[in-house]
């Protein structure tokens, strides 16, 4: 069942929401992207979440992804996202590309507009500005990174002019999508991507195809397109397993999902499924549903994560290499004997 043409890589994503201490979440975190590097997948994405501790556990996206570079060699190591209206544009560019040095060129710098009001709030900004400062923001980083000089005349040490080619943006928006493509970024997708209220049942392909048409129709010729999508993937030896661990983890999630605006699918394990866009069962259960998906007919980079299902640390590695020995395979991707710095 070979479906996804475009697929070019695999990824594993984390938003580190592990039920234990920080100092231990952050652990748990780094063995499975170390885990993800041994089982042949070619990318790896962390979350920036400020504030929050149910939401994501990790405000400091860069110091913990150069523990991570440290313990790893092939991997690329993402950031999904780095909320970039609550940053300082220059510090982002500075870290981003020590970091990038540091990994030998295996970086990938995902940024996005988002982030919860609050914490807007709390960094003592506006969040109905976002989007205006995303702008700004961007065009700093990019500015800093490719050497050229800053407010004041100054210039960025080090440079990475590598990095302008590595930036991802996410969104929700036809306009977020025509905006990655003009400035020729790879398009970042997400897994939890918001329902409007006329079509609260819609599909993440119904949804998520006019973005990815507006980001094609605007980039640059001879710009290579770069899509990336998220999916919530819990993969288990056995079904009644995966099964159990859903309905623990969906149930625990369902309050902040319906408190995020989206529509209630009542209690029944099945409903719950279908409406946090899940992936759930044995490989060959993972497989079917996957290939349903059709937008993954179009993406390039496919990232899973076990969120929400959150099943124990030792079922996410194993899920891990389900996926990567079986799933992923049998759906068209194929593992890269190496992987060359870029």
């Amino acid at each position: 069942m070979k479906r996804f043409a475009n697929l070019k890589r695999l990824g594993f994503f984390t938003r580190l929401l592990d039920e234990a201490s920080a100092a231990e979440r952050y652990r748990i975190a780094a063995e499975q992207i170390v885990h993800a590097e041994q089982a042949g997948l070619d990318s790896a994405w962390i979350a920036q979440h400020h504030f929050h501790e149910r939401e994501g556990g990790l405000p400091s996206p860069f110091t913990f992804l150069g523990y991570v570079a440290a313990q790893t060699s092939r991997i690329r190591l993402g950031t999904g996202i780095v909320t970039l209206p609550l940053e300082n544009a220059v510090r982002v560019a500075e870290d981003a590309a020590v970091l990038d040095l540091l990994c030998n060129g295996r970086f990938e710098l995902g940024v996005g507009t988002g982030g919860n009001p609050s914490a807007f709030a709390a960094f003592g900004l506006d969040s109905a500005r976002r989007n205006e400062v995303f702008a700004r923001n961007l065009d700093i980083v990019r500015q800093a990174l490719t050497g050229k000089p800053l407010h004041g005349g100054d210039t960025l040490y080090p440079q990475r002019p590598q990095l302008d080619k590595r930036i991802w943006q996410a969104t929700f928006s036809v306009a977020g999508g025509v905006r990655a493509g003009e400035a020729g970024d790879g398009l970042l997708l997400s897994r939890t991507q918001p329902r409007t209220k006329e079509a609260p049942n819609a599909s993440l392909a119904e949804i998520q195809y006019p973005i990815i048409d507006a980001y094609l129709a605007a980039l640059p010729p001879g710009c290579e397109p770069r899509i990336m999508a998220s999916r919530s993937v819990f993969v288990a030896d056995d079904r009644g397993d995966a099964l159990r661990f859903a309905d623990i983890g969906l149930r625990r999630a369902r309050p902040q999902f319906l408190k995020g605006g989206h529509a209630d699918p009542g209690e029944a394990l099945e409903a719950m499924i279908a409406a946090f866009d899940t992936h759930v069962g044995d490989a060959g259960d993972v497989i079917a549903s996957l290939a349903s998906d059709t937008t993954l007919d179009r993406v390039t980079d496919l990232v899973f994560q076990v969120h929400s299902v959150d099943p124990p640390h030792p079922h996410v590695l194993r899920s891990i290499d389900l996926v990567a020995g079986t799933v992923a395979p049998a759906l068209g991707w194929t593992r890269a004997a190496t992987v060359s710095p870029r």
